[in-house]
């Protein structure tokens, strides 16, 4: 085990604050190639597993059933920033599969784009739970209960099997026992499974190797990954670094955010998987992070970096604008 990352926050001369950040990346046979901090540290793997939760929409038949576009697909892997490309595309997907805004047990939240919050609050409408980040994967369990008759009413609960197929799946590609570990809830209401941060990333890496999964289920995978580079707009949303990253490596890698500073990584040309946890929860250090490794891996082109270059170095911006500061890898954190 070495040290952790040590991302830093700068604020004039002085380096005002330090996120610690646990990263491994690891082969589809379960190796380490690299590690930073103890990343046999349980985690919950919040939103940074929803590529992986897709995998029952499609596996099932049911993306298929329902004729559901690649964009589609993209939403159910999606923590989303509520713009209308991203609404609009869930209400019309609910009503193509029979349901409705109130099917939707994730809650509402008001969208996290700027845009998207203020024109919301001006047209008085309700916040329904189609605005919640996390709306395009609920409409994915909902699509699958109904291709496969299952109840859509408590599936977000664990004894549903809408969310024991995620466990297993879970379970099965981190290559981890997952009966005892930890449970919670995700902010959207799913349950959460603790599991070492090294299983996160080796379920990453067995996505990024679908030859290693069985047949329906690698092509299944590929079917997401496709889904999330070809259209990363639909993953997260306009400036967010999932949708610029993607956007960049066309088609090298596909990266998921997820809440309390956890982030992915899927590598197909490398067959790896990357996952990165802030020690302190702080998302603000992740795309600093992402950023270096992918490019450590050698996944970023010159027309990548430069894409990426406002996240590698993220500038820290007072009230009227005036640049105050730098969120930066410390001198030598990858060493």
């Amino acid at each position: 085990m070495t040290d952790p990352i040590c991302v830093e926050v700068t604020r004039g001369d002085l380096v005002e604050s330090r996120h610690r950040v646990r990263a491994c990346v690891v082969d589809a046979e379960g190796r380490v190639v690299e590690a930073w901090g103890d990343i046999a540290a349980h985690v919950y793997p919040r939103s940074a597993i929803k590529p992986l939760q897709a995998i029952p929409l499609v596996e099932t038949g049911a993306a298929d059933a329902f004729g559901l576009e690649p964009r589609h697909v993209a939403l159910a892997c999606a923590s989303h920033l509520g713009e209308k490309i991203h609404t609009e595309t869930v209400s019309h997907w609910l009503g193509h599969i029979g349901c409705v805004a109130d099917d939707l047990e994730c809650g509402g939240h008001l969208p996290r784009a700027d845009k998207a919050m203020i024109d919301l609050i001006r047209s008085g409408a309700a916040v329904s739970g189609i605005y919640n980040n996390c709306s395009g994967k609920h409409t994915g369990f909902l699509t699958t209960c109904r291709h496969l008759g299952e109840d859509t009413k408590g599936y977000i609960t664990a004894v549903h099997p809408a969310q024991q197929r995620l466990a297993a799946l879970l379970a099965e590609l981190g290559g981890e026992t997952l009966d005892n570990s930890e449970r919670g809830l995700d902010g959207c209401g799913i349950p959460v499974l603790g599991m070492p941060l090294s299983a996160l990333a080796r379920a990453m890496a067995r996505m990024a190797a679908p030859e290693t999964l069985t047949d329906t289920r690698g092509r299944a995978v590929e079917r997401i990954i496709a889904a999330m580079t070809a259209h990363p707009e639909m993953v997260r949303g306009t400036g967010g670094f999932d949708t610029v990253a993607m956007r960049a490596g066309h088609g090298r890698f596909a990266t998921k955010t997820g809440a309390e500073g956890v982030h992915i990584a899927i590598v197909p040309e490398k067959r790896l998987g990357v996952a990165v946890k802030v020690e302190d929860g702080n998302n603000r250090a992740t795309p600093v992070i992402m950023t270096a490794l992918l490019d450590r891996l050698g996944v970023l082109d010159d027309a990548a970096r430069a894409a990426l270059s406002g996240f590698a170095t993220t500038a820290v911006e007072n009230v009227v604008g005036t640049h105050v500061g730098d969120i930066r890898l410390a001198a030598g954190a990858l060493d």
